[in-house]
């Protein structure tokens, strides 16, 4: 079983990363990758740990663009994570989400409804990367919504009262740079963002392929990403994009896999890549 979409408490993921490898292997996961929001923070201990358990972890990352004011987010694969550039982009994105974090706190005061970022701001002092998901938690804690789908719902989703768009660059710029530190760009959960629109330009600046396998895609949507990859030349991932909180990505490790024959085509690709560019 292969699931290449997965999130650890580097990100927003309630696993440490070798908690996550566990879990994988009892899910009878053999690959996987970790795939945090703007950081490897977490791979070095997923890749300890899978050593122990016989399980490979692809080097991933899920990095956010802009596009129209909407985050749009492009996962890399057998990325260098020591790449200077990937390195120093990383550090300006989690600097910006800080920004962010500040900005919708002060919407949510004007609203009636104020939380403590504090916690938040530690978290990231140590390295995590943070975002709207943990200002979910405390404005459950405060009272102001019951539940995380809640707080996305009135005040954190795009559009919303609490909404701050994130200054990024171009899904494109993303894409460069993932090649930059030798990966394989992929769009991400394509279905769930919205923006068909974006994939022939995309293909045209160089993305490599779509994650047509997600947990928010069903049979028809799978197949339409499947079929619009080959008719531009992509290749496909997928994933269960599990966070292991309620509500955010299947619950499930593993519930959502990729065929080992995708896999496969994805290792080719970047084998190219790399030749191609030492």
């Amino acid at each position: 079983m292969i699931d290449l979409h997965l999130h650890t408490t580097a990100s927003d993921g309630a696993l440490a990363p070798p908690d996550l490898v566990l879990e994988a292997r009892a899910a009878g996961l053999s690959i996987l990758s970790v795939t945090d929001h703007d950081t490897t923070g977490g791979l070095a201990a997923a890749q300890d740990a899978a050593a122990g358990a016989h399980i490979e972890v692809i080097p991933g990352i899920e990095i956010s663009s802009v596009a129209d004011g909407r985050d749009v987010h492009v996962l890399g694969y057998f990325v260098d994570p020591e790449s200077p550039s990937l390195r120093a982009f990383l550090l300006s994105q989690r600097q910006d989400r800080l920004r962010r974090i500040s900005d919708i706190r002060d919407r949510l005061s004007v609203l009636g409804c104020p939380i403590d970022i504090d916690p938040i701001l530690d978290a990231a002092a140590r390295g995590q990367s943070v975002g709207r998901p943990q200002i979910a938690a405390p404005l459950v804690r405060a009272g102001h919504v019951r539940s995380r789908d809640e707080a996305f719902d009135r005040f954190l989703e795009f559009g919303g009262p609490a909404f701050v768009p994130r200054a990024g660059v171009s899904p494109a710029e993303v894409v460069s740079l993932v090649h930059e530190a030798g990966g394989i760009a992929s769009l991400a959960h394509p279905g769930l963002t919205a923006c068909d629109a974006l994939i022939p330009p995309l293909a045209a600046a160089g993305l490599d392929a779509i994650e047509a396998w997600h947990p928010d895609h069903d049979a028809s949507t799978q197949a339409k990403y499947r079929r619009l990859a080959a008719a531009l030349g992509l290749l496909v991932t997928g994933g269960s994009d599990f966070h292991g909180v309620p509500g955010h990505g299947a619950s499930t490790l593993g519930s959502v896999a990729l065929p080992a024959a995708d896999l496969e085509r994805l290792r080719i690709a970047a084998d190219r890549r790399r030749a191609a560019d030492p």
